[in-house]
């Protein structure tokens, strides 16, 4: 019996009859200029096959030399991990044919890598803590690319041919490999999106990558599967490949616990293979059967000698680590005097370090907290992206905002400038120039709008005077409107009220 023939189960069905069990394996392409073995640089965007050599493109003869800053950033990611640094570790070859590995291997690292045994805690919804325990962090090089071109969905099922960028194979990677998460039950999607949060909070305060998950420079691949309620033995584990959001890492999990679990109580088995993930509607569907570890036939490089990090160097790398981003965070809501629950909600959204970088740009903390979480995050989620994927930053935001806090801006021009700003329109102060947006600040202008408004309507005019003062609200609303919101509505009240004494 095949997946695509059973129905989804229910999610409360599935926690009653299985315990999930997970396995987070996420991939980190490592902010250095060149790559993991060669000199090409490691730009985004590049036009294809444009940052090659015969190293990365695996030439015979070519030879790889280590990148001393990558290896550097492995260690720090480990030691932020709370992981052990191996004081020997070795790259290995990873055999395997696929398209986009010119070398038919990857070099990685196999039984011996750099940082191992750790742990990351990390915060759940409700405030409590889970504790996911790392196997291993370990170096290795990115494959390149394919491009599957006539298809409908991009990928390689109904397209009429591909095309290979190898710009991208040979960037460092680490991949960050966790222990099965057992005992998660029904909170298994939740604490597989926290972890995935945390590690790329943590990653981005290390300053070791710009962890971007729409491009590609962090993402997870989801391994999942199920076991009968008092059973001890692991179900059969499917992994969901490149899953690129935090979002979509939750969705992940969900489905495929609600699809194994659909196929199990149909008396099926689950099949040991790679899937994709849709983001278009959160589904899953077969990719390969999945190998194992023999089936790589890993054996030591031969052409790198074994890393062997001084102990004296290793301390001094523990000594560059920054205030950890839940430390960070517990200081500043102290600074900002918000409740957990607040602070937990920022957290939730993805706004804490947007808040803080906004704030460092020159924003009150109360005025950088509302943009983020109410306007911004509604554009975020009718655009579709993460918070931290609008177009816009926060010392733009900070910008906006001191426009509002001098007067050149009404609340609502600000809301159109920063919808410009997100519409790539250009800079704050640019775009408030090019579209003439300031709020008028001369009374002559003012007190004529105010004259017409009233004319148009003697009987609001007539009531005011009477003593009826919230019947200026419509006068108010007719000036703004006259002006196209560009009226300080307070000022425009008191020439309203003035006119009518």
């Amino acid at each position: 019996m095949t997946s695509a023939a059973v129905e989804l189960l229910e999610y409360d069905e599935v926690i009653a009859a299985f315990d999930p069990v997970m396995g987070l394996e996420v991939h980190v392409e490592l902010g250095t200029a060149t790559k993991m073995f060669c000199g090409c640089p490691t730009d985004f965007g590049a036009e294809p096959n444009t940052q090659v050599c015969p190293v990365c493109i695996g030439l015979p003869g070519s030879l790889p030399v280590a990148n001393a800053k990558a290896v550097e950033s492995a260690i720090r990611i480990g030691l932020a991990l709370n992981c052990s640094i191996r004081p020997s570790s070795k790259f290995a070859r990873k055999n395997y044919f696929y398209p986009d590995q010119p070398k038919n291997y990857q070099i990685s690292q196999y039984d011996e890598p750099t940082s191992y045994d750790g742990y990351l805690d990390v915060l759940l919804a409700d405030g409590t803590t889970w504790r996911v325990e790392i196997e291993r962090a370990h170096m290795e090089e990115d494959t390149g690319k394919s491009l599957h071109i006539g298809g409908a969905t991009g990928r390689i099922h109904g397209a009429s041919h591909s095309l290979l960028d190898y710009n991208r194979a040979g960037v460092p990677l680490v991949e960050i490999v966790t222990r099965p998460i057992v005992g998660a039950g029904d909170r298994a999607p939740e604490v597989a999106r926290a972890y995935v949060t945390a590690l790329r909070d943590l990653l981005k305060s290390l300053d070791v990558s710009d962890v971007r998950m729409d491009q590609g420079s962090m993402r997870c691949d989801v391994n999942l599967s199920l076991m009968a309620k008092g059973a001890s033995e692991f179900g059969t584990r499917t992994e969901t490949k490149n899953v690129n959001s935090l979002k979509s890492v939750e969705i992940a999990v969900r489905y495929e616990m609600r699809r194994q679990a659909a196929i199990l109580q149909a008396g099926g088995e689950i099949v040991q293979e790679t899937r994709h993930f849709h983001e278009t509607d959160g589904t899953t569907s077969a990719g390969r059967r999945k190998e194992t570890a023999e089936d790589y036939r890993y054996f030591p490089e031969p052409d790198l000698p074994p890393v062997q990090p001084d102990s004296a160097w290793i301390e001094e790398l523990r000594a560059t680590l920054p205030e950890l981003p839940w430390l960070r965070r517990a200081r500043i809501q102290e600074e900002w005097g918000v409740s957990d629950e607040v602070m937990r909600d920022l957290v939730n959204v993805g706004a804490v370090d947007l808040i803080i970088a906004t704030v460092d740009a020159g924003a009150s903390p109360e005025a950088a907290r509302g943009w983020w979480v109410s306007f911004l995050a509604q554009q975020a989620n009718s655009r579709g992206v993460e918070l931290d994927g609008l177009a816009i930053t926060p010392a733009q935001v900070a910008e906006i905002i001191g426009l509002v806090d001098e007067g050149k801006l009404t609340t609502k021009l600000a809301q159109q400038v920063a919808t410009a700003v997100l519409d790539g329109e250009g800079e704050p102060k640019q775009i408030v120039a090019d579209r003439g947006l300031e709020v008028v600040r001369d009374d002559s202008a003012l007190q004529k709008a105010v004259d017409d408004a009233l004319a148009a309507n003697p009987d609001i005019a007539e009531k005011i005077r009477g003593g009826k003062v919230q019947a200026a609200g419509k006068i108010v609303g007719d000036v703004m409107k006259a002006t196209r919101g560009q009226a300080d509505p307070a000022r425009v009240k008191e020439l309203v009220l003035a006119a009518c004494s």
